[in-house]
């Protein structure tokens, strides 16, 4: 079964309710009408009423399909204004500035999630990376158990050119800039409980470096050593290994040549680069020369799930999204 197939068959397995931010979008009323349609999710519309009908009406859906919330008119605005302005009175918000928070849709749906009014939330259809992980950083919050909210990028490669196929974890390739040795750590060990959550496979996580084992020696090169350490030590059942460049840890014969005592033997699945700069520009290369299709950035380390589109998505991107936000979910309510 196809990376894509098993997590949509997961999400089928166990629907959840998901809050689309931007629900005025042609492409996400389309996403949201095959995630329906599909059984994967209960859909949640959020944006002016008459538009997000006029929408759903010309992608060919009933009125009965989706649910529509209009912030400037929902039952659920003034619940949600009054507990925004509990959540975030101490950072100087008065009830009149939660009150006006609260319609927008970015916040609207991520307070929703945090309500337990819907199990997670998607945006960045329309919205910048950076308002859409404010709003779920400042409405949903970390997870108890996670130090630093990160990000990462599914990579699959499944056409015929790609020798090694299967799914592909790339991390951080869209929030934390340049992160210590402790939160790439963090970053590591995070991103191996995604990948095993959608995959349903073991993580094997490749720390990456310009350096092998020794090569190079630099301070660049000290602070990945010193990550590596650090996630093992945090998760000792975890199989790592680093630093490694990029090669040694994807090509069993290149590992078996540059470091024959490596625990991965060239067949990492989780790669976790050294800064956002590296890692970045290494999926866009995946994607655009190497032909991988990326879904994210799909945000770790959230109390609850709330993911970020990219603002050239298109409708198979939503629906993507979606099934990922929806498995999840499932894991985190599995956990507890």
């Amino acid at each position: 079964m196809k990376p894509l197939d098993r997590i949509i068959e997961a999400a089928k397995a166990a629907p959840r309710h998901i809050v689309l931010a931007e629900g005025e979008d042609p492409r996400i009323v389309e996403g949201a009408l095959r995630a329906v349609r599909a059984g994967i999710a209960k859909i949640t519309l959020v944006g002016d009423r008459k538009i997000v009908a006029e929408e759903l009406h010309a992608a060919g859906g009933a009125p009965d399909e989706i649910r529509i919330e209009d912030p400037t008119s929902s039952a659920l605005t003034e619940h949600l204004a009054v507990a925004y302005h509990d959540l975030r009175r101490s950072k100087g918000v008065d009830e009149a500035a939660a009150a006006a928070a609260v319609r927008s849709p970015l916040v609207f749906a991520a307070m929703m999630v945090r309500e337990d009014q819907a199990d997670g939330t998607v945006g960045g259809a329309v919205a910048t990376t950076a308002d859409t992980v404010r709003a779920a950083l400042q409405t949903i919050g970390r997870a108890p158990d996670v130090r630093l909210v990160s990000s990462f990028f599914l990579m699959m490669l499944c056409a015929p050119h790609h020798e090694k196929k299967g799914a592909f974890v790339f991390a951080d390739c869209g929030l934390v800039v340049d992160p210590d040795a402790t939160g790439l750590a963090d970053i590591a060990v995070t991103s191996a409980r995604s990948y095993e959550a959608l995959s349903g496979k073991p993580a094997k996580v490749a720390m990456l470096s310009f350096s092998t084992a020794g090569s190079a020696a630099h301070e660049r090169v000290s602070k990945v050593v010193e990550a590596t350490r650090l996630a093992h030590a945090s998760a000792p059942g975890l199989v790592i290994d680093g630093e490694l460049q990029f090669d040694t840890a994807f090509v069993e014969a290149v590992s078996a040549a540059k470091a024959p005592q490596s625990a991965l033997h060239g067949e990492a699945n989780v790669f976790v680069f050294p800064n956002l700069d590296a890692a970045n520009i290494g999926y866009k290369i995946a994607q655009r020369i190497g032909g991988a299709t990326a879904i994210g950035p799909i945000l770790q380390g959230l109390a609850k799930p709330a993911n970020d589109l990219s603002r050239g998505c298109n409708a198979d991107d939503v629906f993507h999204m979606i099934a990922v936000t929806v498995v999840q979910a499932s894991d985190r309510k599995s956990a507890g």
